[in-house]
Order: structure tokens, then sequence, then C-alpha cells
């Protein structure tokens, strides 16, 4: 979530200093990163691998 927070934040600077339409652009970047299979596995790598940690179940 914090990553997200940053993101969006990081995005919103960039696009503030560019205007709306490149805020836009960045943003649909930004999600379709989000989006990609690559980042959803390694996501839910991460995921299981801190729930180990934690002694807690994936998910």
């Amino acid at each position: 979530m914090k990553v997200f927070l940053v993101g969006l934040a990081v995005g919103y600077v960039l696009g503030a200093k560019a205007g709306r339409e490149r805020y836009e652009q960045i943003i649909r970047a930004y999600h379709r990163l989000l989006e990609h299979p690559a980042v959803q596995s390694a996501a839910g790598v991460a995921r299981a691998k801190i729930g180990e940690k934690l002694g807690r179940g994936a998910g």
C-alpha cells in the first residue's frame, strides 16, 4: 500500500508540473505496470514469503 501511495504522489507531482494530460499518462503507465503478470507474480511471491516470516499462511 505504501508503494502505491508513493507512486501516486510521484505521479501527482510530475503531473502537476507537466499538466493534466501528462499526469493521466503517468497514472495509466503506473496502472499498466501494476497489472503486468510479472509484477503480479513477484508481488504474490513477496506476500507469501512475508507471510512465512510472520508465521501466517499466504493470503
